[in-house]
């Protein structure tokens, strides 16, 4: 029996075969001669480096939405990122990522996601955002999912910029000097800031056509097999109207809106 991910990587070798190499030389990642990427030591990139950044109180869909997509990318490798290796809890305390590399053992990306959840305890720990500071010195893009946003806000790299972040937090994109933007994700040059925990999907399909172009990226819908038929039309409060946005408040566990 032929196992799934090896059917996996036989639908997307075939529906993309011959353009590969085109999207990926059209962005520079694909040269293996670019500089030094040490996101990973052990031996040169054919594709994009591609950094994600864990933490206890992740959302796990916020990371692992995008991961499915980019990942798939020709040539990609991904790092997961944090202040130690080992589990981190997302924002239930039920399930555990791994972060493989520490702070200090990532200095450079194509890439650097961001993702959201309970971000405060990010948000108040210098060495973290220092270090995303330091990524995105060199990324080619820089990208938030949620509340991912208000980890680069506090890193000071979202004012002046149009963003977006989770609805129930629009409000403080300001504080960092941000306009918020309705929208499932928004591009403000080499940042991209998704809105909720699924827009991410959206946003990686979009950077994945950035990088590879969009024949590898509609290849990348399929395999992910992302063709959204909700049974509601409730996924945003302008939609779902103030009697359900209050309920989804209280599942939050967040105060509604006086």
């Amino acid at each position: 029996m032929v196992s799934m991910d090896v059917n996996r990587r036989t639908v997307l070798r075939a529906a993309v075969a011959g353009g590969a190499g085109v999207g990926l030389a059209a962005t520079g990642l694909g040269d293996p001669a670019r500089a030094e990427r040490p996101t990973d030591p052990d031996g040169p990139a054919r594709g994009p480096r591609i950094a994600i950044l864990l933490f206890d109180g992740i959302a796990p869909i916020d990371a692992i939405g995008p991961y499915e997509v980019l990942s798939r990318i020709p040539g990609a490798s991904v790092v997961t990122v944090g202040k130690r290796t080992g589990p981190v809890r997302t924002d239930n305390g039920v399930l555990t990522l791994g972060v493989d590399r520490t702070l200090s053992q990532v200095r450079r990306a194509d890439v650097l996601l961001v993702p959201g959840g309970n971000v405060r305890g990010v948000q108040a720990d210098p060495d973290t955002i220092r270090w995303v500071q330091r990524i995105h010195r060199h990324t080619t893009w820089t990208v938030s999912v949620c509340t991912g946003a208000l980890i680069l806000g506090t890193a000071g790299l979202l004012r002046g910029l149009r963003a977006t972040t989770y609805w129930s937090l629009r409000d403080q994109l300001a504080q960092f000097g941000a306009t918020f933007v309705p929208g499932r994700y928004v591009e403000a040059g080499r940042i991209m800031t998704a809105a909720g925990m699924s827009a991410g999907i959206d946003m990686s399909l979009h950077l994945a056509a950035k990088i590879a172009g969009e024949r590898i990226a509609q290849a990348l819908q399929l395999v992910v097999e992302y063709d959204p038929d909700p049974p509601f039309d409730t996924g945003s409060p302008e939609k779902a109207g103030p009697e359900l946005t209050r309920l989804a408040l209280e599942l939050l566990g967040q105060p509604a809106p006086r």
